[in-house]
């Protein structure tokens, strides 16, 4: 496989996963980069641009990230509440009135970022076309009967956070938060992300699609998983199906309509380097961009809120406000990792310990939720370097 790009001395082990996340796990087209201290000590892309082309991966390249698109949303409801225009204790309902419909109250701005709100399902569910029109979303979300007590339990509101965070920026700011991002996190951070992608950058996005491990690689991959999480994948009625179903079909992520749109939970577009970069910013000074959260904003993003069996994903989940914390679930770099990954590949985290935030895209997804196996090939490589 031919790998471009570099690495800082030191930083060689990453290199090699890399390589091997090709060469034994299947990696189709793939890029890595991570940050210490806020001065890029990784850069490295390979294989093809689109899962199912021939076209090479080139420095720039950027792929749909799917969940790992929460995490920058996140960021905006906190430097919301970092710059006094929002109260996370504050009720949902006080800057959303319409919210306070059948039952939700009582429901806190910070039970939102912690997956705690109890509305991860849709009882009508919504088409990728009425999905993509943030106002049948918020309306749809906000008739929603919650399926526990707000703030009681957590739950992962895999589809549903689009229009819980989006509808919420909007209010406060009367801003879409596509454009928010745009503004205030990508461009003085100088991270290539968008949320709803831009006329004029389709031509650096490549295809994605599915793409199993080869035969070969079994023998390292652990894909059986427990039969809790596999029964409640298969069944039509539990929270886990329907919380992943709340946009019915799924959408072809391919279309450009689809990547034009603005879902703060699911349709982010990013390069490596963009998510590293933007994870640099929470933690720190970064080269040639600016420092997005104060280290009091920082350290509340990543306090736990939520922790133990997660009503929707069937495992044990720990979150702060809006981010994965570290655990079995989602292991990232250290117990002071906060991030987030997408589902069946992508992953962007910062850990303050170490200094590092890290990111990776893929163009090829696995049935992986929170743990892909390249994705973690590559954070063991990280930490062996850093904890030697």
């Amino acid at each position: 496989m031919d790998v471009n790009g570099a690495v800082t001395g030191g930083f060689e082990p990453v290199r090699e996963a890399f390589v091997r996340n090709f060469e034994v796990l299947g990696d189709r087209g793939a890029a890595v980069a991570v940050y210490r201290d806020g001065h890029k000590v990784v850069d490295l892309w390979g294989g093809t641009k689109d899962v199912d082309g021939a076209e090479p991966w080139e420095h720039g390249t950027a792929q749909i990230v799917r969940s790992a698109t929460k995490g920058v949303a996140a960021a905006v409801l906190l430097l919301l509440h970092q710059r006094g225009e929002l109260d996370l204790d504050a009720p949902v309902g006080e800057y959303w009135p319409e919210f306070k419909a059948a039952g939700k109250e009582r429901t806190r701005v910070w039970h939102l970022l912690a997956h705690r709100a109890g509305v991860p399902v849709l009882d009508h569910p919504l088409t990728p076309a009425q999905a993509a029109d943030p106002a049948l979303g918020a309306e749809a979300v906000a008739a929603q009967a919650p399926v526990w007590e707000p703030g009681a339990e957590h739950g992962y509101h895999a589809q549903t956070y689009s229009w819980l965070t989006g509808e919420l920026v909007r209010r406060i700011t009367g801003r879409e938060i596509g454009e928010w991002i745009a503004a205030e996190v990508a461009g003085p951070v100088g991270a290539d992300l968008w949320l709803g992608l831009p006329a004029g950058q389709e031509t650096r996005v490549g295809r994605v699609g599915e793409a199993d491990p080869p035969a070969e690689a079994a023998g390292v991959l652990r894909t059986r998983p427990k039969r809790a999480v596999a029964d409640a994948y298969a069944d039509p009625d539990s929270l886990t199906r329907r919380a992943f179903a709340a946009i019915t079909p799924l959408p072809d992520e391919n279309d450009p309509g689809y990547r034009a749109a603005v879902l703060p939970a699911s349709n982010g577009i990013a390069t490596a380097e963009g998510l590293a970069r933007f994870y640099a910013s929470l933690t720190g000074e970064v080269d040639g961009g600016t420092r997005l959260f104060t280290p009091e904003t920082t350290e509340l993003a990543r306090a736990e809120r939520s922790a133990g069996p997660d009503r929707v994903l069937v495992v044990n989940t720990r979150f702060g406000l809006g981010y994965m914390l570290h655990g079995a679930a989602s292991p990232l770099l250290t117990p002071s990792s906060f991030g987030h990954p997408g589902r069946g590949g992508a992953l962007g985290f910062a850990d303050p310990e170490t200094g590092i935030a890290f990111g990776y895209v893929t163009n090829g997804f696995r049935k992986s939720v929170t743990a892909d196996p390249r994705a973690q090939a590559l954070v063991r490589a990280v930490r062996d370097v850093v904890t030697a």
